[in-house]
């Protein structure tokens, strides 16, 4: 081979670079064109579908006519000794329905509680974890006023357990003081609550603006247990300084 048909050492050196420069854009070209894996996802927390707890429903309306309603509240009524001082038996787990107006008494007592200062726990479902709770349900009626209520309730408790009720037993006495059965009425207004289903929030007064529209609410189990603690032939020694009630022994 001649000298003039002998490649040059730069030209040797270009093709090599090219060479090169071809390798490398193939190189990156494939690489982009050749499919990756897709990189693993993080698994989606797992959906957890918690049904909802239909709650029995009472309405009142049905509480007064011919109605397996109202058969269930005379047989609740009975257990109390009640007819007139509450219209409505229910537990913590059932809903009441009032005119329009549906309602939980979960949501009533949970009120009630807040109202009280209480702090309310509730499961990982949302469900309180209280237990069920006995509660009678008065529903205002127009002209009516606390003190008359608590009193109607009151005389039928006692009438239940044969004592009689005169209607001026809640009246003050001679000298002026108010009797026992006075300052147990005046006791129970801390444990009752007046509830506006309308407005779903506690009220402090009965005052209607709309019929139907609040309700008087007893613990049952807690006004009786106070009740029961009661020996009605002392029951003029009760003394009550506002917030606490006792019985003082004869001196």
């Amino acid at each position: 081979m001649s000298d003039e048909t002998k490649p040059s050492g730069r030209k040797s050196t270009v093709l090599l670079i090219a060479g090169v420069a071809i390798v490398l854009i193939g190189g990156v070209v494939g690489w982009w064109l050749y499919p990756k894996p897709k990189p693993a996802r993080a698994p989606e927390p797992e959906e957890i579908r918690v049904p909802v707890k239909k709650q029995p429903l009472i309405a009142f309306e049905e509480t007064q006519q011919d109605t397996p309603t109202q058969d269930l509240m005379a047989e609740r009524k009975a257990e109390y000794g009640m007819e007139k001082g509450v219209d409505i038996i229910a537990t913590s787990d059932e809903a009441v329905k009032i005119g329009d107006t549906t309602v939980s008494m979960q949501e009533i007592t949970e009120k009630i509680r807040l109202g009280r200062g209480d702090v309310i726990e509730r499961d990982l479902r949302g469900d309180t974890t209280e237990e069920s709770l006995v509660y009678g349900l008065y529903i205002v009626q127009p002209g009516d006023n606390i003190w008359n209520i608590h009193f109607l309730f009151l005389k039928e408790y006692f009438e239940n357990r044969g004592v009689a009720l005169s209607p001026k037993a809640d009246e003050p006495n001679q000298r002026g003081f108010s009797s026992g059965i006075g300052k147990l009425l005046k006791f129970s207004e801390n444990l009752v609550y007046i509830y506006n289903i309308r407005k779903r929030e506690l009220d402090v007064d009965i005052n209607l603006i709309y019929p139907l529209s609040k309700v008087v609410v007893y613990n049952m189990d807690r006004i009786f247990t106070l009740l029961d603690s009661i020996d009605y032939s002392t029951v003029d020694r009760i003394q009550f300084d506002g917030e606490n009630i006792w019985i003082e022994a004869e001196g």
